[in-house]
């Protein structure tokens, strides 16, 4: 069965008015937050529920927040990163879109955890009615004195600020974010110093996904033990994963951890489409490593499809049939890539450019066998030699796919022509 828990009421076009949240819960676990327990405790209260990163990276959320120094004279800031821009990824948009107060109450959770009085929402550019529908709630939220001066005469203030990206791919990884909030480009920062020390105007700073901030009101009316019983020992609550691709009915599906990837596809998914055979799947977005046909029972959590060979990253499952050459894929994806490149780093901006202008001579029939060699090197100089993952995650689908798919590479060299039979692709 689907667990539905953060998006239980996303299909219901009234639930983003406050009349409508409050009405079935909204803003209790704040008002408990605020009246009941302290800053620690409630870190403490998030570090033992289990609650790991849903933007990528899988990092205990209870673990960055404590990394926030709370003797430090200066101000704390809370960024929600709400940039969702991992090709295949759409699910922190419903939320926005759909229940925004229970974004905002989230924020306002992990801003009093950490002692912030002032909080952004970082959305993507292209996101035009999440941006509307947050102002909104957040406008609604100060009316009804759940944001401003004194939250329920506990002395406690915390404003809130929805902030427009350029939509740019870099802006969200953390440090990028924060130079594209600060008004400048939108580059990453060298780390250390992290975040939690010197973020956002050199001040300490969490920043959090939108779908971790939204478990934390269930997570503050619930219990830790409640949610922590959910999922898998290591990989806690239910998560959201974007089904995209050759699938009979892709969509938003919040399921436990440790849901097999078998089920998402067959069950929740409806089987591939027009009933083809599957020929591969991309398990956590665009810069994670293929999965073959034989990995399909792979639960889906952090620590399975590692150990399957890829990584559960955004969530966003692409699935892709026999019909589909693997070489255009990859060079779709090198050029999405290297558009989003922001040049900081010379691997990356070079790499991925010429990895893009490789692929591309190859899939139109003007490659040589030492292309792929080429590739492979240009990859490898690439990854673990930038600033930030984007350089890894351009190497990524490069690397898997040459390693699983070479003899497509091969026959694209030779015959100057996709060795699938049919040309259908996935548009």
């Amino acid at each position: 069965m689907q667990t539905k828990i953060l998006t239980e009421f996303v299909t219901d076009p009234q639930q983003h008015r406050i009349e409508t949240a409050v009405s079935r819960g909204a803003y209790q676990a704040w008002e408990k937050v605020v009246r009941e327990i302290a800053p620690d405790d409630l870190i403490e209260l998030v570090k033992k529920s289990g609650i790991r990163g849903r933007g990528g990276a899988g990092f205990p959320a209870g673990v960055k927040w404590g990394f926030v120094p709370r003797q430090s004279p200066k101000p704390k800031y809370l960024c929600c990163n709400a940039d969702e821009s991992e090709p295949g990824t759409c699910k922190d948009r419903v939320l926005l879109e759909n229940d925004p107060h229970r974004v905002i109450e989230g924020m306002a959770i992990c801003s009093f955890a950490i002692e912030s009085h002032q909080a952004f929402v970082y959305i993507r550019g292209e996101f035009v009615l999440a941006a509307r529908r947050m102002q909104a709630a957040i406008d609604e939220a100060y009316q009804r004195g759940y944001l401003g001066k004194n939250i329920f005469g506990s002395g406690y203030d915390l404003d809130m600020v929805v902030h427009r990206g350029g939509g740019a791919y870099i802006c969200g990884e953390e440090t990028a974010l924060l130079n594209s909030l600060e008004g400048d480009r939108g580059v990453t920062r060298i780390r250390p110093p992290f975040p939690a020390v010197e973020g956002l105007y050199g001040c300490p700073t969490v920043v959090n996904n939108v779908e971790t901030l939204s478990a934390l009101p269930s997570i503050v009316n619930r219990g830790a033990d409640w949610w922590a019983q959910l999922g898998t020992e290591k990989s806690t609550g239910t998560k959201l994963f974007s089904l995209s691709g050759h699938v009979k009915r892709p969509g938003n599906y919040e399921v436990e951890m440790g849901y097999s990837l078998k089920n998402l596809i067959y069950e929740k998914g409806g089987g591939i489409l027009d009933d083809k055979k599957l020929k591969v799947v991309i398990p956590g977005g665009s810069s994670t490593p293929m999965l073959t046909p034989d990995k399909i029972d792979t639960p889906l959590d952090f620590e399975s499809v590692v150990t399957a060979g890829s990584m559960l990253g955004s969530g966003a499952v692409i699935v892709i049939h026999e019909e589909t050459c693997i070489v255009w894929v990859t060079e779709l994806l090198a050029h999405f890539y290297a558009h989003e490149s922001c040049g900081k780093c010379t691997p990356c901006r070079e790499g991925t450019q010429w990895m893009y202008e490789i692929l591309r001579r190859i899939e139109h029939g003007r490659g040589t066998m030492e292309d792929i060699d080429t590739l492979l090197d240009l990859a490898d100089n690439i990854e673990g030699n930038t600033i930030c993952p984007l350089g890894d995650a351009a190497a990524v689908p490069v690397i898997s796919s040459i390693k699983q798919f070479r003899d497509e590479y091969i026959y694209h060299i030779e015959h100057k022509k996709c060795l699938v039979k049919s040309d259908f692709r996935l548009r």
